[in-house]
């Protein structure tokens, strides 16, 4: 049964994303024909966020913003602790995931929870928030720095930035994460597959996040992907602003 129902998914990542149009007008296109199977397929593909979401430490009547958030998939793991949070957003350019979402919010009942379609580039949040959450979702933007920017920009002092993601071991990542870097080829290998739907994971992302704020947990490991022998690599990062 599995397999059957995740042949929209197969399917569009056989195809590709496609690269006419704006970023919004790329993801919808190639979400929209798997949006119903979205979770159901990625939870044996995105590995590590209940794991980060477990670490991610979130105040009494604080605000979370969830930047890339799509079908709104991690509030669950969260739901002991949503009814604490004064307000969480849910930030995605993505129709069709987002219609996802909202389902998902009126089944839970959480009358905090605010569905806003916008780029995660730009958008912000009335007042400075508590926790900004990236959960394989900086990989998929065409400028990633800029997000990380824009969610230090938004967080109040010491508030916390989380971002579990697809990643390439180089030497720098390597040395951050006290794990084995990757050959060259297989690098560029890892690249040019995950490009292929949309998905750039850049060796740049981890040191990045260390250069910016103060470390609270760094890792990277590697999750299997479906029907396949291979195992990619990923990395969680939480920080202080």
């Amino acid at each position: 049964m599995s397999r059957i129902s995740d042949l929209p998914v197969l399917w569009r990542m056989l195809r590709g994303m496609g690269r006419g149009g704006d970023h919004a007008r790329r993801l919808e296109g190639f979400y929209a024909g798997q949006a119903a199977a979205y979770d159901r397929f990625r939870e044996r593909l995105l590995h590590g966020r209940d794991e980060l979401l477990a670490r991610l430490e979130l105040p009494p009547n604080g605000v979370l913003v969830e930047l890339g958030a799509g079908t709104g998939r991690n509030l669950e793991p969260l739901t002991p602790r949503l009814g604490s949070l004064a307000a969480v957003h849910l930030v995605d350019l993505c129709p069709s995931l987002l219609a996802v979402a909202r389902r998902r919010i009126i089944e839970g009942g959480w009358g905090n929870v605010a569905i806003v379609e916008a780029d995660a580039t730009t958008w912000r949040p009335p007042q400075p928030v508590d926790a900004v959450l990236c959960a394989y979702s900086l990989s998929m933007m065409p400028d990633w720095r800029a997000v990380v920017a824009n969610a230090r920009a938004m967080l109040k002092p010491g508030g916390i930035l989380a971002v579990v993601d697809f990643t390439v071991i180089d030497a720098a990542t390597s040395a951050l994460a006290n794990v084995p870097p990757q050959p060259a080829v297989l690098r560029w290998i890892w690249r040019r597959w995950f490009g292929h739907d949309g998905v750039h994971p850049d060796p740049d992302l981890l040191p990045h996040l260390a250069a910016h704020f103060n470390t609270v947990h760094k890792e990277v490991q590697r999750g299997r992907i479906p029907y396949l022998p291979l195992r990619a690599a990923y990395a969680q990062f939480i920080g202080r602003a």
